[in-house]
């Protein structure tokens, strides 16, 4: 039951491969902006470290403009990639160092890198919450397999809402308006 609470000090988010050459060929991209968005807006007010990787960015391009400003601006870890997993060595160091042990996940694509990212987590015995509409593949039916299969696996499939109300925990806190305001 654990691995559904979500702790500020413990959690990470982790963008995986969310690039200007990927992002126009996954299935109905733009509605993937607005909930990533979200998750960047909530790992900021509750300083939740955020890793991004870039699978090949010279063939793919950087991380998408809708984004990437504000994550530079909020000091993300980027890394390159051509592995299909972000777990990269020099990445889990990185995590392990923050002491992060549930990781949010968005990015694409959902069946491969999102798949092989949260496969090789969990078997590393990390928490995982995919936000569903935060990742996406070029064909729908892609995506909706992998979150079965990694549902399966143990990763907990969520939405950018959830998320960020779990992590905001009651209507009191500080940043109630704020979260408000990045879910309309």
């Amino acid at each position: 039951m654990d691995k559904y609470y979500l702790d500020r000090k413990t959690t990470g988010l982790l963008l995986i491969d969310i690039q200007t050459k990927m992002v126009p060929a996954i299935y109905q991209h733009e509605t993937m902006i607005k909930p990533t968005n979200t998750l960047i807006t909530t790992a900021e007010l509750f300083d939740l470290p955020i890793y991004v990787t870039e699978q090949y960015p010279k063939g793919l391009g950087p991380t998408i403009p809708e984004h990437k400003p504000d994550l530079e601006e909020l000091k993300a870890n980027f890394w390159e990639k051509t592995s299909f997993t972000a777990c990269l060595p020099e990445l889990m160091e990185k995590i392990k160092a923050d002491k992060i042990n549930s990781l949010i996940i968005a990015g694409v694509e959902t069946h491969v890198c999102v798949f092989q990212t949260t496969r090789d987590l969990l078997r590393l015995d990390y928490n995982v919450h995919i936000a569903a509409d935060a990742v996406g593949s070029r064909d729908p039916e892609n995506k909706k397999n992998a979150l079965e299969l990694m549902s399966g696996m143990g990763a907990v499939i969520s939405n950018s809402e959830t998320i960020a109300f779990d992590l905001l925990k009651d209507a009191k806190a500080s940043q109630f308006k704020a979260i408000s305001n990045a879910v309309k």
